[in-house]
């Protein structure tokens, strides 16, 4: 899967964790020169706690594009590490 946004593969991973539609990459699967930390966060019922990124290509940003759960709930445990997207980030499959 590759993850794109402003012409730029933002993410790539052939080892995604699809959950609730989302495909959650691994964090070493970022090219980490694209995303700034944001001070956003967001709380699931049954993932938890959400922090988030802005997506930042060529000068431009897409704030809280893309989150993770760090300490995920032990329901959610598979996304530990992981990173989804949305905001208009395409994710396809490679």
């Amino acid at each position: 899967m590759k993850a794109i946004w402003n012409g730029a593969v933002i993410a790539e991973s052939d080892e995604t964790v699809v959950v609730e539609g989302n495909h959650y990459f691994p964090r070493e699967a970022l090219d980490e020169r694209y995303f700034a930390p944001s001070d956003n966060r967001s709380v699931c019922h049954w993932k938890g706690t959400a922090s988030y990124f802005h997506v930042e290509v060529d000068g431009k940003r897409n704030p809280n594009a893309a989150w993770t759960y760090p300490t995920p709930s032990d329901a959610a445990a598979e996304i530990a590490g992981h990173v989804a997207f949305w905001h208009g980030v395409d994710v396809i499959a490679a």
